[in-house]
């Protein structure tokens, strides 16, 4: 039951890839395939490889084709469209992958019969038949496609060499104009050259006048700042001394008139002692007064009843 169910599984899988190839063969354009042989009855995974491997040659030739092209530099056509492998490849994809797919059936068909085994061998033989002629086929359509390539190669150094002998005059004169053009700048640089070493003694000269002229220019500047920093200084002296002077006069004129209004305060105090001692005299001379009146009128009021 194993067995009958892998033939079945192999079947399915050659039924599915007809489909998928013929998709594959019209997207990439000249694949290439080779034929798997097969010695016996093949599982799943061996149908897969048979499948996958019939495109390695035919692929590496045509990526040496365009290797080619690209080294000539020139447009190459497709060697595959312009001699129909393309189309012979495709067809021979299609009988690879039908006879693969013929042999899973013959298997899965031989599980049916009472003699299993022969029936494999003829499926077997029978395959081996229609492979061996694809094969055939297969490697001459490899060795035309081989020799295809070497033709258009050879075409495309011929016309490389016959290019570069066309393009070798004007080559040849680039190259001239170049290295003219090379040596009058080459020229041109000694001459620049020459000059500057000619000048280097006036530039020197030139460097030490103006170093002289910017320590001059430092020099006045240094007087000149020097004189306003005295300058300064000198104003500033009188401004403080003129402030001192202010504030000394101040100070005397407000010493002069503490002294006089201390002067003036003594004087208004001796006045007012002075009135005072005066009211005092003035008090007492008043008092003087009324005692000797009144003296008097007693004295005369003791002398009156003796007149009488």
């Amino acid at each position: 039951m194993t067995a009958r169910a892998a033939a079945c599984a192999v079947a399915l899988l050659a039924a599915a890839s007809v489909p998928a190839l013929a998709q594959e063969s019209t997207a990439t354009g000249a694949q290439d395939a080779l034929p798997v042989e097969v010695g016996g009855p093949i599982d799943g995974a061996g149908a897969a490889s048979a499948v996958e491997s019939t495109h390695a040659p035919r692929a590496a030739l045509g990526a040496a084709a365009g290797a080619a092209a690209a080294g000539t530099g020139a447009t190459v056509p497709d060697a595959g469209v312009s001699n129909g492998f393309a189309e012979r490849q495709k067809a021979l994809d299609r009988r690879t992958a039908e006879n693969n797919y013929q042999y899973a059936v013959a298997q899965h068909n031989c599980y049916d019969t009472f003699f299993v085994n022969h029936c494999l061998g003829k499926a077997r033989d029978a395959m081996r038949v229609v492979q061996a002629d694809i094969r055939r086929e297969q490697l001459t359509l490899d060795e035309e496609q081989r020799a295809d390539n070497a033709r258009r190669r050879d075409e495309q150094a011929a016309l490389q060499r016959a290019k570069d002998q066309a393009d070798a005059p004007q080559r040849a004169a680039n190259e001239a104009a170049s290295t003219q053009a090379y040596e009058d700048k080459q020229r041109q640089h000694a001459l620049a050259q020459a000059q500057r070493q000619a000048e280097a003694p006036q530039r020197a000269a030139n460097e030490q006048a103006f170093q002289e002229k910017q320590r001059q220019h430092a020099v006045q500047q240094a007087q000149r700042e020097g004189e306003q920093a005295q300058s300064q200084r000198a104003a500033n002296q009188a401004a403080y001394d003129k402030k001192q002077s202010d504030y000394q006069k101040q100070l005397d004129e407000a010493r002069r008139e503490g002294q006089q209004k201390a002067q003036e305060r003594a004087q208004k105090a001796e006045r007012f002692q002075q009135k005072q001692e005066d009211a005092a005299k003035h008090k007492a001379d008043v008092e003087a007064r009324q005692k000797q009146a009144a003296e008097k009128a007693q004295h005369q009021q003791q002398q009156k009843p003796q007149g009488q």
